[in-house]
């Protein structure tokens, strides 16, 4: 980046992180910052937003809508497993409860929305989703009378500030703004019903996936998938087969947010889909909804070119946890990806299944001491007698980390403990 962009969003960084987070946004600085983002690029405008969320405390999603599948992954070592005075990994959540958003007053609100017309489209949005998202007096109406400017670029504005608004009477204009001439105002006007939520909004968004824009298609499967509704499987199904491979993606990460168990023989032939992103998203979504019909399938996907599409589908085998999985999760603990074989391993522990026990114990001797700790915990889990001289031998490891789980497993496995703790470990998703 040049070093005035640099500058100019240093500036508005430093403006904006001026105001305390728990105290109302001052008029002025907030003019002060939007009348330096008025003559930026797109680029530095987009960082500068998302620098000014996080120092007031809002979300910043610069996309058209969010992006799909936040790919959780599984965290194999347990907490009794940690040495003594070490601790496991911490993450800072942030919890937005808007006080000072809701606090400020007339005139704060009104420096965002004199640049609701701007020139410039960043700062348009940023206007829009602050004063949609603090629900500021008034902005229900300054939303529908943007919907109704000639130019396209305000009708998109409108629509986005209707979709943070999340204002049930939206619904039949933003019905309107599906049929708007622009492309940009269609797929924005779909992302805003799908963050309002409202399950009537069904038919209006399933006519959208049949939009020529492949971007609408996708925005109206991406909001179907948000509605949560069984009533939303039927459209969904035949988005899968769009010949858009980015609708295919978001239909199948749709029909995982809704975790009926009649999508999985919607979602399995895409297993098989000659874009990687469309398998992984359908794994995903497979993983979510946790049926065994879909073992077979996924099992195939352990042996898949893309490393991404067979991390996810070992990780989608153990949330189904699914004795039908051993034999390919027993392949992926030699795999040549030491990610992949470590989440074999936690995969192995999660099924619990006595086949398990060989494959683990060899991978005991694995050349990651991160796979040998996720095998050790998986055998702790499993709670055989056969495992116990694998263990055994374990403790005297190079590792200490493998030392520990190997004795936290021949705890669990011990059958005079008065109590036997069992771990499930948690599953990090992005926050």
């Amino acid at each position: 980046m040049p070093r005035w962009p640099l500058g100019f969003l240093l500036a508005a960084t430093a403006l904006a992180a001026q105001q305390p987070p728990d105290t109302p946004p001052d008029s002025a600085r907030v003019a002060a910052v939007l009348a330096l983002l008025e003559t930026s690029d797109s680029t530095v405008c987009e960082l500068a937003a998302q620098a000014i969320s996080n120092a007031w405390g809002w979300s910043w999603q610069p996309q058209l809508f969010p992006t799909p599948m936040p790919m959780p992954m599984p965290a194999p070592m347990p907490m009794p497993m940690m040495r003594k005075g070490s601790h496991g990994p911490h993450v800072r959540v942030r919890v937005n409860h808007r006080p000072g958003w809701r606090a400020a007053d007339s005139a704060t609100f009104g420096a965002f929305g004199a640049v609701l017309r701007d020139d410039n489209r960043c700062v348009r949005n940023i206007a829009a989703r602050v004063l949609g998202r603090a629900g500021a007096a008034g902005s229900y109406e300054v939303f529908v009378a943007l919907l109704r400017e000639a130019a396209p670029g305000l009708r998109e504005t409108g629509a986005l500030g209707l979709g943070e608004l999340q204002d049930r009477r939206a619904l039949r204009p933003l019905q309107d703004a599906l049929r708007d001439r622009d492309v940009r105002v269609r797929a924005t006007a779909a992302r805003a019903v799908g963050e309002i939520g409202d399950s009537s909004s069904v038919g209006m968004l399933t006519t959208a996936l049949g939009d020529d824009a492949a971007p609408v298609r996708q925005a109206a499967a991406w909001a179907l998938g948000r509605l949560e509704s069984p009533v939303a499987l039927s459209a969904l199904g035949g988005a899968l087969k769009d010949t858009s491979p980015g609708v295919r993606r978001t239909a199948a990460w749709a029909l995982g947010d809704i975790e009926d168990r009649a999508a999985v023989d919607l979602l399995l032939p895409l297993l098989r889909d000659r874009d990687a992103t469309v398998r992984l998203a359908a794994t995903y979504a497979l993983g979510r909804i946790e049926s065994p019909r879909a073992v077979r399938d996924l099992g195939a996907l352990v042996r898949d070119a893309s490393s991404d599409v067979k991390r996810a589908a070992i990780w989608a085998l153990g949330q189904i946890d699914d004795p039908g999985a051993v034999a390919a999760l027993s392949v992926a603990l030699k795999d040549a990806d030491p990610h992949a074989r470590q989440l074999a391993a936690w995969a192995l522990g999660q099924i619990d299944d006595p086949d398990a026990i060989d494959p683990l114990a060899a991978a005991l001797k694995d050349r990651e001491p991160d796979v040998r700790v996720a095998a050790a915990w998986a055998l702790g889990q499993i709670e055989s007698s056969r495992a116990v001289e694998p263990l055994k031998a374990a403790l005297h490891d190079e590792s200490p980390d493998v030392q520990d789980a190997a004795g936290w497993a021949l705890d669990q496995i011990d059958n005079e403990r008065p109590v036997r703790v069992r771990v499930r470990p948690r599953v990090r998703k992005p926050i």
